[in-house]
């Protein structure tokens, strides 16, 4: 099978099948696109850049072990992240920096008025990151971001890493982090005003007087 390199990837069935058949150039393919924020979800859980780098080979071990298991109930990437994400915990846990994953009421979310604008924030989620005109400004402005996530508890830090760093639905955070939809939308409610609240400021002090 050809590189796939900035055509996207093909349909699961097809990823699926080639992946059985032990298809090089279709496993290079998934590692190109999906390796980079694998590592960035990996590092949300565990303490250092290597550890990262070593939960995302375990999990392309675990995908190859484990691909003719796969029955199709998700799609390939919610599967494959939801094997990196547990890798992630059982590494964690080893670094004795336990988390409590199972509890997200931690950061006092509940499933109790949460129809209500929130404290800061939006009701609905907000708009795209602005994008500066300035590559300069660009560059800062994604370093800025980079390290507001960082800031973040580490539950909204992987909730928004996953939804707008990595572009995952909701739909498949809920499943790969096995949360309800409703602690889902208030992590990134509040892990979006956070981080929008440090660019707003940013942005306030490089603004050019008129």
């Amino acid at each position: 099978m050809g590189s796939f390199a900035g055509g996207g990837l093909p349909p699961d069935d097809v990823v699926v099948t080639a992946l059985r058949a032990g298809d090089e150039a279709m496993f290079a393919a998934l590692l190109d696109t999906w390796s980079g924020g694998m590592l960035r979800v990996a590092r949300s859980y565990v303490s250092t850049d290597h550890s990262a780098e070593e939960v995302v080979q375990d999990t392309w071990l675990a995908v190859i072990g484990g691909i003719d298991a796969f029955e199709s109930r998700s799609s390939v990437k919610t599967w494959i992240y939801r094997i990196l994400v547990n890798t992630a915990k059982k590494r964690n846990a080893r670094e004795s920096r336990t988390l409590p994953w199972s509890s997200f009421e931690q950061d006092g979310v509940t499933d109790k008025g949460l129809d209500a604008v929130l404290p800061g924030g939006w009701k609905e989620p907000p708009a795209a990151w602005p994008t500066p005109e300035s590559e300069a400004l660009a560059a800062e402005v994604r370093g800025l971001i980079a390290e507001g996530l960082a800031r973040l508890p580490p539950r909204q830090r992987i909730v928004i890493t996953l939804r707008d760093v990595e572009g995952c639905t909701s739909e498949e955070v809920c499943e790969i982090l096995e949360i309800s939809p409703a602690n889902q939308r208030v992590l990134l409610h509040r892990a979006r005003t956070a981080v929008r609240g440090w660019l707003a400021d940013y942005f306030e002090s490089v603004k050019q007087p008129e």
